[in-house]
């Protein structure tokens, strides 16, 4: 046990020792003893099986995710600072509204592929157990996108409206989008920790 903690200590450099028990720790060291705790638990259930796994390796949706994914962020900071530049200034309207489409298309291109995706992966379009409450949050951000398109196009709140929408918009996307990147950054560890002597674990997700 304790060689399998001392190898953990490469993901992060500040795990402790899991035979040292949390109430001998204060502060930000407690914290580190139960980050381990979630890690282990998060290791004894794969994010994906053999055969998923496969599937996501074979699929060119993996791909398309790959590339849309990034694109989407870049477009999200680029309409963040258009449309913060019109709220604090109120020039740039037009750029700032473009913006927000553009955004939103991207998020509605991000979306149908990546319930296809989760289709050839994980045998369903939507709420796969393994990306549950990411698509659950995800239905949240892609309402409010809706929701500042629809205000859009039947006129029904004012520029700086439509703008505070759409920051809200792209904060629930933020909060989305940090979901994602901490079930893969999970699954990553899932994968490094397999060749220590985790049980459950399969090859690299």
């Amino acid at each position: 046990m304790a060689e399998t903690s001392h190898k953990l200590g490469a993901f992060g450099g500040f795990w402790r020792r899991e035979n040292r028990a949390p109430e001998t720790f204060k502060g930000g060291e407690a914290e580190n003893v139960m980050s381990e705790d979630r890690l282990r638990k998060a290791a004894k259930t794969p994010l994906y099986t053999a055969e998923q796994r496969q599937k996501r390796d074979s699929s060119p949706w993996t791909l398309v995710q790959g590339v849309l994914a990034p694109v989407q962020f870049l477009v999200f900071l680029v309409s963040l600072a258009l449309v913060l530049r019109f709220l604090l200034t109120e020039n740039g309207q037009y750029a700032a509204t473009a913006s927000v489409v553009v955004k939103t298309l991207t998020l509605y291109a991000i979306m149908i592929t990546g319930a296809i995706w989760e289709k050839v992966v994980f045998g369903r379009y939507l709420f796969a157990p393994a990306f549950f409450w990411e698509d659950v949050f995800s239905m949240l951000v892609l309402a409010l996108h809706t929701a500042y398109l629809t205000a859009l196009a039947f006129g029904a709140l004012s520029a700086q409206n439509l703008m505070l929408l759409a920051l809200a918009a792209y904060a629930a996307y933020a909060i989305n989008a940090t979901q994602f990147i901490l079930k893969l950054r999970a699954a990553r560890v899932q994968a490094n920790a397999a060749p220590n002597g985790f049980a459950g674990l399969g090859a690299t997700p």
